[in-house]
């Protein structure tokens, strides 16, 4: 079995073009392996490889490595956690409030906009470590842009909830 991004990939389709002096490496399941999947995609399309699935079977693959990217942000970021247990206590609250339904869709939705920007942000992070470990000027500018991206849906989910609340 392949994750999207990684190095492995078993769609061979997209290889059928190159020839035999072209043709990637496979490693010992059969699976393609490729130390830069980019250099191996069809000039023609210039699209990944690794894209291929369409129709249904593309919304089903999109909605299982939706889930796999919300169960690993749930397992290996302490920040997402806690807002998820943040928009638990928040969003059943928010259904409860007597306030209009404009009302409840803002509050309910400044809380899931929390949750995505933090799921960004975490994304951000992920990338920038799995590049280098090292320290560098730019590595520190894309996680503070992203933190900042997470500071400011949390002043807007505070925002949004004190003026729908208190009036």
């Amino acid at each position: 079995m392949s994750d999207r991004g990684d190095t492995f990939g078993e769609d061979r389709s997209a290889y059928d073009s190159l020839g035999a002096d072209n043709a990637p490496e496979r490693d010992g399941a059969g699976r393609l392996f490729l130390e830069n999947p980019m250099e191996h995609r069809s000039p023609e399309t210039h699209e990944s490889p690794f894209k291929g699935k369409t129709g249904l079977m593309r919304v089903w693959n999109a909605f299982r490595y939706s889930l796999a990217g919300l169960r690993a942000a749930f397992r290996h970021e302490d920040a997402f956690r806690q807002e998820c247990i943040l928009a638990a206590i928040l969003i059943p609250v928010a259904l409860l409030i007597p306030v209009g339904p404009l009302g409840k869709a803002m509050l309910i939705g400044s809380v899931l906009l929390l949750l995505i920007v933090e799921l960004v942000n975490s994304a951000i992070e992920a990338t920038v470590d799995r590049v280098s470990l090292e320290r560098h000027r730019l590595a520190k500018r894309a996680k503070d842009i992203g933190s900042a991206a997470v500071l400011i849906a949390l002043v807007n989910l505070a925002a949004v909830w004190g003026l729908v609340i208190l009036g």
